[in-house]
């Protein structure tokens, strides 16, 4: 009988859409998700039945955090792989509420390794995000770039896993790969995403805050894309020997990080006047200036990825913010 595939953050954006992707494909999923109320606990409550109408569904409802949580969790399910998702998001909030990423992220993080390093697997994702790239003003951000400048404390906490795992993977010979995400959108999304709140609000009549008065460029990648990359990345095991001269993998270790993104930046002026035309309403704007933490700019290089798995499905922006609407109406909204 085939290993199942563990999924931390399962009730999660990204890690919901993995784990339907993974259950229709025929694999056992392990679910696991704490349920934080760090957003609607509905939201993510609904997505988790979807995939507990799945047969091969486990669920876990846990901390992952938790001291000894996660090393019974893998003595008792024995997962071949392990993508780790779970982690307190958001740039804003980390201003705010510092202690809840370093609980989440350091500390949830360092379970997990210690628990994979007593029980191996084939192979550990690990999100990771763009923000790690700070103040880098080289663009398109390419995983070979120096990551030293991040400008919010989840960034900082992100790139703190990227150094742990790094570490983890030489001392245990532990492989891992960490996914650079990009400014991703979709159905599901979480509430305090910029799609989500925009949506929300003209659809109801309120005002949108715009930063930087629009002057912001972000690589979108809608959530499809995403998670198909993710799955063609977990046959891409790092070993000893780089797949070509854009590899980030380690010196030391068989251990890479990827930029998974869709490779061209869109103007947030732009992205808004998308969403008012698939909304047939035009937006009532608050300009404001940008906020602390925040990246003016966002732009994938690719050439990486595209050398280990091929080309990424990039879904147009229209098409994407299309497909959220339509599930904010006839899912969220109704709710």
């Amino acid at each position: 009988m085939a290993r199942p595939i563990l999924v931390t953050g399962s009730a999660g954006f990204i890690g919901f859409h993995l784990s339907r992707a993974l259950l229709n494909d025929g694999f056992e999923v392990i679910g696991l998700d704490a349920m934080t109320d760090y957003y609607d606990v509905s939201l993510k409550h609904r997505r988790h039945a979807i995939l507990e109408a799945h047969d091969g569904f486990t669920p876990v409802i846990e901390r992952l955090e938790t001291p000894g949580a996660m090393a019974a969790l893998l003595e008792k399910h024995d997962p071949a792989m392990i993508v780790h998702l779970a982690a307190q998001a958001g740039v804003r909030y980390s201003i705010d509420a510092p202690r809840s990423y370093v609980e989440s992220n350091i500390q949830g993080t360092f379970e997990l390794l210690e628990a994979v390093r007593h029980h191996p697997v084939d192979h550990l994702l690990i999100a990771s995000t763009s923000s790690v790239y700070g103040a880098n003003t080289e663009m398109p951000y390419c995983e070979t770039h120096k990551a030293d400048t991040q400008m919010s404390f989840y960034a900082a906490t992100k790139k703190a896993t990227e150094a742990m795992a790094q570490t983890y993977a030489h001392l245990y010979r532990i492989p891992i790969t960490m996914f650079r995400f990009f400014t991703v959108y979709g159905p599901w999304g979480r509430p305090d995403m910029a799609l989500f709140k925009f949506t929300d609000a003209i659809l109801n009549g309120r005002p949108i805050d715009v930063y930087n008065h629009g002057d912001m460029l972000r690589d979108f990648t809608y959530v499809d894309d995403l998670v198909g990359s993710i799955r063609r990345l977990m046959d891409a095991i790092p070993a000893d020997t780089p797949v070509s001269t854009a590899d980030s993998l380690s010196p030391i270790a068989p251990w890479r990080a990827v930029n998974v993104g869709n490779g061209a930046p869109t103007r947030l002026s732009d992205f808004i006047e998308a969403l008012e035309e698939v909304l047939g309403q035009e937006a009532q704007k608050n300009m404001l200036p940008i906020q602390p933490g925040d990246m003016p700019s966002t732009w994938a290089q690719d050439q990486l990825l595209t050398d280990l798995i091929g080309p990424m499905q990039k879904t147009p922006l229209r098409t994407g913010v299309t497909r959220f609407v339509a599930w904010y109406k006839s899912d969220y909204a109704a709710k």
